[in-house]
């Protein structure tokens, strides 16, 4: 959601802070938006991917140190699609700018029903104990400036519950970094 000039927090974050520390989102999530999301995800729309990112690279430009991280998707519902379109995103972003970008760091230690028509604390508890970070590799977390990377924020609830499990692992900041945002 976009805030005007000077202003940090919409209204929403101001009432209930969101775990993360800042989020930035290219588009609304409306048409047409939403209609190529949708092809990206479920009608294997790969080719989408290089217009999507110009416009996500205008919305944030992440520190050189950053970490960029896919939102990783469950064995299964990778297996359905054949990729996972937030790392289709995060790896050609990463490439375009200077971030590096890791897959592996982040888990997805639990499978989740679809999302969609479910409301926000749904989502919540469908969500939660979802992510886990690579215990081996937990010391990489550490003191970094992670920037956390998917198609689309609808109510928060994967983002709140990534971000609490990067924090916990050591996380400094936690930015999520979305194509589209659904409005209020």
């Amino acid at each position: 959601m976009a805030v005007s000039t000077g202003v940090s927090h919409c209204g929403v974050c101001i009432r209930e802070a969101p775990v993360f520390d800042s989020a930035s989102a290219a588009v609304d999530y409306v048409f047409p938006w939403n209609t190529l999301l949708t092809r990206l995800k479920f009608h294997d729309g790969l080719d989408l991917v290089p217009t999507l990112i110009p416009l996500m690279q205008a919305a944030y430009t992440p520190r050189a140190d950053e970490l960029l991280l896919p939102v990783p998707l469950s064995n299964e519902r990778l297996r359905e699609r054949g990729f996972n379109q937030a790392w289709e995103l995060t790896r050609r972003l990463a490439q375009a700018g200077s971030a590096l970008a890791d897959p592996h760091l982040l888990l997805r230690v639990r499978d989740t029903p679809h999302q969609l028509g479910l409301k926000r604390t749904e989502r919540e508890v469908a969500v939660r104990g979802a992510f886990a970070v690579n215990a081996l590799r937990q010391p990489e977390i550490a003191g970094r400036h992670i920037t956390v990377v998917d198609d689309v924020m609808t109510t928060m609830a994967t983002a709140n519950e990534i971000s609490r499990v990067l924090k916990q692992a050591g996380a400094a900041r936690v930015h999520l970094w979305c194509f589209a945002r659904t409005p209020l």
